[in-house]
């Protein structure tokens, strides 16, 4: 079967959506379908296109089966509301130039965000005739509307932008039960929506107690207590708190807040950093495979933090990879979120008040005394039970050969 993904993100960025699409793409191509991916030069989560790639309108590649179709988009220096619209845009048009050049595909699956992909999608379903997959990484008109970031009357554009790819797709997925049940909310019938839940990696489950150790060493980390926030730095993540505990925490010389990778929003955060005096904050830059699992073994406790605004519309790729890896967590989120559900189920943590930088203090304080083997071990058998990759990347290829084929 021929399956063609419209994808902004993918391989070699290593976080978020380019990390989801790369390995559901390469496990259809080592089930021996011929996969093609539509996407752009990497250039996330630091906003800048990556030195090798820099220069070209567009660039074919192959990688563990996959043929990888790259397009020119516009990417700021400085990220904006206007200027991400920019971004988004072309890439939808370069994307859709090169997908409509491609060989017709049994299913099309569609990522978003860029919600405007969903416009593509039901152009080039109808042009080929073929099945097509919105697949829901972020429910954007509703950020847009919680997060102020956009004016009412692009606010309603994107609904109804959204509500079409809703209508024409076969197929709608999305990654949680909590962003479900917003889709089905919006009128979409409950049968058209499916969970292709985000996998945990084999390598994360099986890592050994001491493979903190190096990174400790060249870190040098000693035996102090390692709090760590990893991934994107935005606007979604309302990292203030973090900073604003561990000023909480700057008379304690045995404490050390990691904040590690990149984002829009890092310059700001960093810069507050320094307002404070905040000695006992270390920022890393984005880490490769090796070096992430080390921060995550080397980590006593792992943070999730998001904006009181954010609740279903998103669920940060991190939560499985800490809760797989055997992290204790605190998540300073929305106390009704799929975050703060799998914090909770899982026993992995505790979860606190979104923008509550005295909570996020006590619950530090208060996991520093408790048992933090148990917790551990809980999340990691947790992942393994919601997560484990055959099962979970099984039901997602089932469904798109079932589409495929008409079934």
């Amino acid at each position: 079967m021929r399956i063609l993904i419209l994808s902004i993100n993918y391989w070699p960025e290593e976080t978020g959506i380019g990390a989801f699409t790369t390995y559901r793409a390469e496990y259809l191509a080592s089930a021996g379908h011929e996969v093609t991916v539509c996407t752009t030069f990497p250039y996330y989560p630091e906003w800048k296109v990556a030195a090798e790639y820099r220069g070209r309108l567009k660039q074919d590649e192959e990688r563990n089966g996959v043929r990888i179709l790259r397009s020119y988009a516009y990417v700021p220096g400085r990220v904006t509301s206007l200027k991400r619209v920019a971004h988004e845009a072309s890439y939808i048009a370069g994307s859709f130039v090169r997908a409509a050049g491609a060989e017709s595909p049994d299913v099309l699956l569609a990522v978003s965000p860029p919600l405007g992909l969903g416009l593509s999608a039901i152009a080039l379903a109808r042009k080929w005739g073929v099945p097509f997959v919105f697949d829901v990484e972020d429910l954007q008109p509703d950020a847009a509307a919680d997060l102020g970031m956009l004016p009412g009357w692009a606010i309603r554009v994107m609904a109804g932008v959204e509500k079409a790819a809703y209508r024409h797709a076969a197929l709608v997925s999305t990654l949680t039960r909590g962003m479900r049940e917003r889709i089905v909310a919006k009128g979409v019938q409950a049968e058209k929506v499916v969970l292709f839940e985000p996998r945990a990696e084999k390598t994360l489950l099986n890592m050994a107690d001491d493979d903190g150790a190096d990174f400790r060493k060249r870190f040098e980390l000693g035996d102090r207590f390692v709090i760590s926030h990893s991934g994107n730095m935005g606007v979604k993540q309302g990292l203030d708190v973090v900073l604003e505990a561990a000023h909480l925490c700057r008379a304690d010389k045995s404490v050390v807040f990691l904040m590690v990778g990149d984002g829009a929003a890092k310059d700001g955060i960093m810069r507050r950093a320094r307002e404070l005096g905040l000695t006992n904050v270390v920022f890393l830059p984005l880490l490769n495979a090796g070096d992430f699992k080390g921060l995550l073994a080397a980590s006593d406790l792992c943070l999730v933090t998001q904006r009181r605004s954010v609740s279903d519309i998103v669920f940060p790729s991190k939560v499985v990879s800490y809760l797989a890896a055997g992290c204790a967590v605190v998540a300073s989120v929305n106390t009704g979120s799929e975050v703060a559900r799998a914090i909770q189920e899982s026993g992995a943590g505790v979860v606190v008040e979104a923008e509550n930088a005295a909570a996020l203090h006590e619950a530090i304080c208060r996991l520093r005394t408790d048992h933090l083997p148990a917790r551990r071990r809980a999340a990691r058998e947790y992942a393994r039970n919601r997560w484990a990759e055959d099962r979970v990347l099984g039901f997602f290829e089932q469904r798109m050969a079932n589409l495929g084929a008409g079934l």
